[in-house]
């Protein structure tokens, strides 16, 4: 949480420069790794946060949930900050380190619920004959279609606002603070350099929305009624 001073019995947040942000991260980072503490920081090419679909459609998504509208731009400006100076995705779960105003950085953890397997079984069938390779579905080069079947808000396989659980060690008592918003991003961010993750993170195998991996499960335990020879 950020320093606060008071006058005329307001308080506001006293402004820290994003190069001032950029520097405690960089140092913070440097002290871990002084102490033999591996880091996987979020580091930005550019402005962007994310050049690819995956990345992109994950930040959309996001802000798409009305309750995050507020914190949103605080975690977009942190993330470009550096702040971000460790973040793991695996199994349903992303766990990260922030550097905010503490002596230490924030301890962050957003656990995701995996995709239900019969909403996975219904997106594998309605995918069915349209993702011919893994390099197009990691890639994104789908048709509008396919893109707005895995997109979707109701059926698709991003999570909703109700499948997610995060927590932060700093002692903003809101639900998303900008620090948690930060992460948020940073997944975006992480995805844009290995989109495969994304699926990691929800618990299912990408594999089985290429056509021969549907067909495959699709069929699996059904005997076939081709002679062998």
């Amino acid at each position: 949480k950020l320093p606060f001073t008071t006058s005329y019995h307001t308080r506001f947040p006293e402004y820290v420069s994003v190069a001032e942000r950029k520097a405690k991260a960089a140092a913070t980072a440097a002290k871990l790794a002084k102490e033999k503490t591996a880091l996987s920081p979020v580091v930005l090419a550019g402005h962007k946060i994310a050049d690819t679909f995956w990345g992109k459609a994950w930040c959309r998504n996001i802000e798409s949930y009305q309750d995050y509208s507020n914190r949103l731009p605080r975690g977009r400006s942190y993330v470009r900050s550096g702040a971000v100076i460790d973040l793991r995705i695996a199994k349903g779960e992303v766990t990260a380190l922030v550097c905010g105003s503490s002596r230490t950085p924030y301890k962050i953890k957003i656990a995701i619920a995996p995709l239900a397997p019969p909403r996975w079984e219904a997106l594998k069938r309605r995918c069915l004959g349209k993702i011919d390779s893994l390099v197009s579905l990691i890639q994104g080069k789908l048709s509008k279609e396919t893109l707005e079947l895995l997109c979707d808000h109701e059926n698709g396989i991003f999570p909703a606002p109700s499948e997610i659980e995060m927590d932060c060690s700093c002692p903003d008592w809101a639900g998303l603070c900008k620090h948690l918003a930060a992460v948020l991003y940073g997944i975006g961010a992480r995805l844009d350099t290995d989109p495969s993750l994304f699926f990691v993170l929800r618990g299912v195998d990408q594999n089985e929305l290429v056509s021969a991996g549907v067909v495959d499960a699709l069929t699996e335990g059904v005997a076939s009624e081709i002679d062998e020879s």
